[in-house]
């Protein structure tokens, strides 16, 4: 349960990251890059994959269903 949670908080903490950081990087096409040059530079970011790997921790975490023996009793 605890490493549920803890894992749950991981990735949303990564996919807050990626966002927060290509919403930051809209500011390019102020300068004048175009929409498919923005999505490009995007896709090419670590950023990006912060915020794939984080949303599929927080899915794996909410949809996979933990065995009988799964919680740890002491």
């Amino acid at each position: 349960m605890m490493t549920r949670l803890f894992l749950f908080l991981v990735g949303f903490g990564l996919m807050v990251i990626g966002i927060v950081h290509i919403i930051i990087y809209m500011n390019f096409m102020t300068v004048g890059y175009t929409f498919n040059e923005y999505v490009n530079f995007i896709i090419r970011s670590s950023d990006f994959v912060y915020t794939i790997v984080g949303f599929i921790i927080v899915n794996l975490c909410i949809f996979v269903k933990g065995g009988e023996n799964s919680e740890i009793r002491l």
